[in-house]
């Protein structure tokens, strides 16, 4: 029997395709989640953009016919919005019933004992699904982009190998594998001797044959990979084939610096790219930097302050570091540019840096790769369990949904960094706190 699923206005803003993800089930949207809509369509990010296209494709289904009445979805199902205001009945002390989440919950309730079918209320508001628990409503995240972030794709693994094989790895630089397997191309493999305890080495798995490493010993702008997780960074950072990297770890895995060091190696020294362009959400609230006074860079400051403080670290054996900086900004080699502003543009043959884009939703990060123009490459960094964004989640962000759709693919590659290397302190804190 199909169910009825109530909407609540952020799963709409995060997603403003969600209209059409319950299939032959019955789609309700309150009317308190159209007067919600309404008052974000005038935001110029991202959560303005979804409110705009679900008004829009609200007024296109209204042409079927009155959306009170409910209306044919071309997926399935019927959609329809909801007009009556029911009074939670025998509502808990200090219930307040103007509330937007209370009346929510109060039309989920009274569909409940209406109707047939389950009828279960859709919400990424943690607290609403608490408040629709104590009432009886039955309640779901909208999780349709959803990964799972305690199995998520590490971009590492182990093979234990005879040792005859692992010798003739070493001599060769690669090794054809005689069966398919399961690896992922860009996968990276810890060969194990499977007949003794000691004998190791590391490769790369592309095209059913393990490679040895190339670039993770190599140095960029004076950086060199601390451990095998960063030397794995390295060897995805520095081919200019694999066009998208994604790296994900904790605080002080050093992520952004190698990733910045590449990008100043890459585009300074060899001259693969044009330009280093570095970007990552401004506010994770989604205001826009309009708001905020002073010129553009003076906007960015505040948000970019951890990229300078790398790009310094970079340029420490300058004599002014930051002079050195402002001049690779002032000659356009060197742009940081807040994700507000990235709609709309084609950026070709440069490398690009997405900082902190756990805190993009996965349509946000859709909408930055789709921007990447011919022969750019652009890397992703992030650590999921760090998230600002109030409606993502370590399953739901954009970075982690990324890992797991691109795995595999021939032009990307990710590894987790896991030993972080910016201090004992900061691993300490990292690890306990």
């Amino acid at each position: 029997m199909p169910k009825t699923y109530v909407l609540d206005t952020n799963v709409l803003l995060h997603d403003s395709e969600a209209l059409f993800a319950f299939r032959e089930n019955e789609v309700v949207i309150p009317f308190a989640v159209i007067e919600e809509i309404d008052n974000q369509k005038k935001r110029q990010d991202e959560v303005g953009r979804n409110a705009r296209h679900v008004s829009e494709r609200l007024d296109l289904l209204r042409q079927q016919g009155r959306l009170s009445d409910g209306i044919l979805l071309p997926q399935g199902g019927r959609l329809r919005i909801e007009l009556n205001h029911q009074e939670l009945t025998n509502s808990p002390v200090g219930w307040d019933a103007m509330k937007h989440d209370n009346r929510l919950v109060a039309l989920a309730h009274h569909l409940q004992k209406t109707q047939e079918g389950g009828v279960i209320l859709v919400t990424k508001d943690l607290n609403l699904r608490i408040k629709a628990d104590l009432v009886g409503v039955l309640t779901e995240d909208f999780n349709s982009d959803k990964v799972n972030y305690e199995r998520l794709y590490s971009g590492l693994t182990e093979l234990h190998l005879s040792h005859e094989k692992i010798d003739l790895f070493y001599r060769e630089g690669m090794l054809k594998l005689q069966e398919e397997t399961d690896l992922f191309s860009h996968q990276f493999v810890i060969l194990r001797n499977c007949t003794e305890a000691s004998g190791s080495a590391l490769a790369r798995h592309y095209q059913n044959s393990l490679w040895a490493l190339t670039n993770g010993d190599s140095t960029n702008w004076g950086i060199r990979a601390l451990n095998k997780e960063q030397r794995f960074a390295l060897e995805l950072l520095v081919n200019d084939r694999i066009k998208v990297v994604t790296l994900v770890g904790r605080a002080g895995t050093g992520k952004t610096l190698l990733a910045l060091a590449v990008g100043l190696e890459k585009v300074l020294e060899e001259k693969v790219y044009r330009r280093l362009l570095v970007t990552r959400p401004v506010i994770p609230m989604g205001e826009d930097l309009g708001y905020l006074p002073g010129t553009m860079g003076e906007k960015l400051r505040p948000w970019m302050q951890p990229i300078y403080d790398n790009l310094e670290f970079l340029f420490n054996n300058h004599q002014d570091p930051r002079e050195s900086i402002l001049h690779l900004m002032d000659e356009g080699t060197l742009i940081m540019e807040a994700l507000t502003y990235m709609r709309g543009r084609s950026i070709p043959r440069q490398f690009i840096l997405c900082d902190e884009a756990q805190n993009l939703s996965p349509h946000m990060i859709k909408t930055l790769i789709t921007r990447v123009g011919e022969g750019s490459k652009i890397v992703f960094t992030g650590d999921p369990e760090q998230i600002d964004h109030p409606y993502l989640d370590a399953s739901s962000n954009g970075l982690t949904y990324l890992v797991e759709k691109l795995k595999g693919e021939e032009i990307a590659g990710h590894i987790t960094l896991a030993k972080g290397e910016r201090s004992k302190v900061a691993e300490l804190g990292a690890k306990l706190l």
